[in-house]
C-alpha cells in the first residue's frame, strides 16, 4: 500500500544509531573518549565548588566568553583550545574580580553573557570555512579532539586537579561559611579568585568537547545530583566525579554511534542522573515522614 500523500513518515531508530564498524569508530575517536573521561571526572569536582558557592550562572557566562575566544581564534586562524581558555579567563578574572557580592556577579554575568555570545556570532558569520567548526563549538565536536589537543586538554585538567586540591580545605570552608571563614584569617577574596580562574580553565576544556551552549551538563547537573543524596566531604565530591564520567563517556560512545552531535547525548545522561537522584531523596523524605 502506497503511503498517504503528505503523511509523516515513521522514524527510523537506523537514521539515528547505527552500530556497524562501532569497534573501530571507538579505537579511531579513543582521543575524545579519553578527554571526556577527564573532563567529567574534573568538571563533576569542580562543580560541587560550583553549587556550594552558587556560581551556576557563572559558568553560563565565562563559557559564552570562552565562546567568543574560541570564534576569534577559528576566524583568523589560531588555536581554538587557545582562543577559548583565553577568552574564559577574561571573563573568570573579571566575575572574580567584580563579583564579590551575589547581586554583583550575577549583574557582571549578564552583561558578559549577551557580549560574548554576540561577539561569537560575529566571528562566525565572518568565518568562510566549513560550517561544521562553526556548529562544533556551540554543541560539541567529538572527532576535533587530534593528539596535540589532547595533551593540552589533559594538561589543563591536571593542572586544575592539583591546584583543586591544593587549595580543597581552605575553599570549602570559604565556600561553606564565608564570614566564618575570612573570620578565621582565611584569605577569602584570594580563594575565590583562584577557584574562579580553575573555573575558567575546565570551562575552556568543556566547550571544546560538549559545546558552549550546554556546558553546564557538567559542570552542574552531576554535583547537583551528587548533593541530592549525599552530604558528605567525601562522598559529595566522588559521587559528583562519578556522575560527571558517566555522562561524558556515556555520552560520547552512543555519539558514536548516532548521527546527533555529542551533547545531546551527554546532557541527556546527566539529566536522567539528576532526575534519578531526585527521586530517590524524595522517596527518603517520604519514608521518613511516614515513619
Amino acid at each position: 500500500m502506497n503511503p498517504v500523500a503528505g503523511a509523516v513518515p515513521a522514524l527510523d531508530w537506523g537514521d539515528v544509531f547505527s552500530f556497524q564498524d562501532y569497534g573501530a569508530l571507538v579505537q579511531l575517536l579513543a582521543n575524545s573518549i579519553i578527554a571526556g573521561a577527564v573532563l567529567g571526572i574534573v568538571g563533576g569536582l569542580v562543580g560541587v565548588f560550583v553549587m556550594q558557592r552558587d556560581l551556576a550562572f557563572a559558568v553560563h557566562g565565562v563559557s559564552e566568553l570562552s565562546f567568543a575566544g574560541a570564534a576569534a581564534a577559528l576566524l583568523f586562524g589560531g588555536s581554538v583550545v587557545a582562543g577559548s581558555i583565553g577568552g574564559a579567563l577574561v571573563a573568570a578574572v573579571l566575575i572574580g574580580l567584580l563579583g564579590a557580592r551575589a547581586r554583583d556577579r550575577n549583574s557582571i554575568v549578564g552583561v558578559l553573557m549577551p557580549f560574548g555570545l554576540g561577539l561569537g556570532i560575529l566571528f562566525l558569520s565572518l568565518y568562510q570555512g566549513r560550517s561544521a567548526n562553526r556548529f562544533g563549538l556551540l554543541t560539541g565536536q567529538i572527532v576535533s579532539v587530534s593528539s596535540p589537543d589532547l595533551g593540552w586538554l589533559i594538561g589543563i585538567s591536571a593542572l586544575v586537579l592539583v591546584v583543586l586540591v591544593l587549595v580543597w580545605n581552605p575553599l570549602r570552608f570559604d565556600s561553606l561559611d564565608p564570614v566564618s571563614a575570612q573570620a578565621r584569617g582565611v584569605p577569602t577574596r584570594a580563594v575565590g579568585l583562584v577557584f574562579m580562574v580553575l573555573l575558567g580553565l575546565i570551562v575552556a576544556v568543556a566547550v571544546h568537547i560538549i559545546g558552549a551552549l550546554l556546558v553546564m551538563a557538567l559542570l552542574v547537573t552531576p554535583a547537583a545530583a551528587a548533593m541530592r543524596i549525599a552530604a558528605g566531604p567525601l562522598a559529595v565530591p566522588l559521587l559528583a566525579a562519578l556522575f560527571g564520567l558517566v555522562s561524558a563517556v556515556g555520552g560520547i560512545l552512543l555519539a558514536l554511534a548516532g548521527t546527533l552531535p555529542v551533547s545531546p547525548y551527554i546532557t541527556t545522561i546527566s539529566f536522567t542522573i539528576y532526575l534519578v537522584c531526585w527521586i530517590v531523596q524524595r522517596s527518603r523524605e517520604w519514608v521518613r515522614r511516614a515513619a
